[in-house]
């Protein structure tokens, strides 16, 4: 690789369609969030994929919550924009951004009442350091403090990374942060902010 390719964003270059019996984390969001009757929250949710159920299950099912989606998935990314072509009604209330999750800029995200981190630790490597992106931990300590009090921040406990992500991250950041487990719903592991 030479230094200029190094120093270009690192993105996915691939789409994930709905494998409900592979990777059920946002299917299982979407029942969390009818279970619990979350309704006029604002969302912020890492990783859409190809087929963003999320987004289209909260804006079908009257809960009148808004979710702002990234993905690293050019892909991805295109099939929100057909999405949105094709579905204004599920585009009023749900957004997609392209770009790396650890270069979010603070200051560009508003408050929060639900956040998932549900590929924590599954993206992040030496490509990222090039260009002095933050970390798991701090892209999980900026999106806390932007989750409101009494909020919500998932984890998917069947990510292929979630052990590193709960011994790196979560261990620490569960006793330092000011958030407190409610516990799981199926594959997730739910907490709130204190």
């Amino acid at each position: 690789m030479t230094e200029a390719e190094g120093r270009k964003l690192h993105f996915w270059d691939a789409v994930w369609d709905l494998r409900v019996e592979q990777c059920p984390c946002d299917v299982h969001f979407c029942d969390w969030l009818e279970k619990e009757k979350i309704r006029d929250a604002s969302i912020f949710h890492f990783g859409t994929g190809s087929h963003h159920i999320v987004g289209i299950r909260t804006a079908e099912n009257g809960s009148n919550n808004c979710v702002l989606g990234i993905t690293a998935s050019p892909g991805e990314y295109d099939s929100f924009v057909k999405l949105a072509i094709d579905r204004p009604d599920v585009e009023k209330t749900y957004k997609v951004f392209f770009g790396d999750i650890y270069q979010l800029e603070d200051r560009l995200l508003p408050p929060f009442d639900v956040v998932t981190l549900f590929h924590l630790c599954e993206f992040r490597n030496e490509r990222n350091d090039l260009y002095g992106a933050l970390t798991d931990r701090q892209v999980t300590d900026m999106l806390t403090h932007k989750v409101r009090s009494g909020g919500y921040i998932l984890f998917y406990t069947k990510s292929f990374a979630f052990d590193t992500a709960e011994s790196t991250v979560i261990a620490h950041w569960e006793k330092e942060e000011k958030v407190e487990k409610v516990g799981m719903y199926e594959t997730l592991l739910v907490y709130r902010k204190k």
